[in-house]
């Protein structure tokens, strides 16, 4: 990333306040230089930067090195040379040189590896938890994918599906990214083989089966409840008319005497 330098340059008689922008993106592993708006060539002064987060320090007096620290180099002109930069050397650079000193703030960020996306299983319903393995970085925004498709962008290294999810047999992928650069994991299907899911009736989901099969029930029951209301109250009807007959005196069939079979009166409805 490109960095901001403010160094301050102070003596007895006169502040100078000098401003150095790096326009360099800065990868681990490359080298940088923090480079002097002044040469100091006097071979005589006492140079010292230090990292004031850590214990590095470079120190050089009468152009001997009094002290020094892997990786670290410091130029004939007092420039601050970083070897192979790291995640460890961001934070602040202290400069001092004879009856004058600097600060500098300068920020490192390291490449994104390319992750490996893990699957974890829950097998006892059929759920599934993504993880998308970034070890311990800290600096970088994870995105989740389902085929082509970002379906979540919250900087989460977890992704849950649902049962119903891990059955539609749908490709998942994690990327991971920061300033200078991006990765995209391998593609994964994922499966709950040897899990059976959720219980299954006729080969559906227990419980939705369970509630159609509930609803029907009661249907079927409120069938049956008209239907034996129907049955009886065409069988009341029936008694009662002939219970009328009888009570007239009347003979539905067999043959009268003289004038054939006496035709029973018909009750009047109701």
């Amino acid at each position: 990333i490109c960095c901001n330098i403010t160094l301050f340059f102070l003596n007895s008689y006169v502040a100078i306040m000098s401003i150095i922008i790096c326009k360099t993106e800065l990868l681990e592993g490359t080298s940088c230089t923090l480079t002097l708006p002044t040469r100091n060539t006097d071979k005589s002064n006492e140079i010292r930067w230090a990292h004031t987060t850590s214990n590095a320090i470079i120190v050089r007096k009468n152009n001997k090195n009094k002290s020094n620290t892997p990786g670290l180099k410091m130029e004939d002109d007092g420039s601050l040379t970083f070897e192979s930069v790291s995640l460890k050397n961001t934070g602040k650079y202290t400069y001092t040189v004879y009856n004058a000193d600097g600060n500098n703030h300068v920020s490192f960020t390291a490449t994104a590896p390319k992750p490996t996306l893990t699957v974890t299983i829950k097998c006892k319903d059929g759920n599934a938890t993504l993880t998308c393995d970034i070890r311990d970085r800290t600096d970088l925004t994870v995105s989740w994918y389902k085929e082509d498709n970002i379906i979540q962008n919250e900087n989460n290294p977890k992704l849950l599906l649902t049962s119903a999810q891990v059955q539609e047999n749908k490709t998942y992928s994690c990327s991971v990214s920061n300033p200078v650069s991006y990765h995209q994991s391998d593609s994964v299907t994922v499966s709950c083989e040897g899990d059976p899911g959720p219980p299954k009736l006729f080969g559906f989901d227990f419980w939705i089966m369970v509630s159609i099969l509930a609803g029907s029930g009661a249907l079927l029951l409120l069938l049956i409840c008209v239907l034996l209301d129907v049955f009886i109250t065409s069988e009341i009807i029936l008694y009662e008319h002939l219970y009328f007959q009888l009570k007239q005196g009347c003979q539905t069939y067999g043959p009268r005497a003289e004038h054939g079979p006496q035709r029973c009166p018909i009750r009047p409805a109701g």
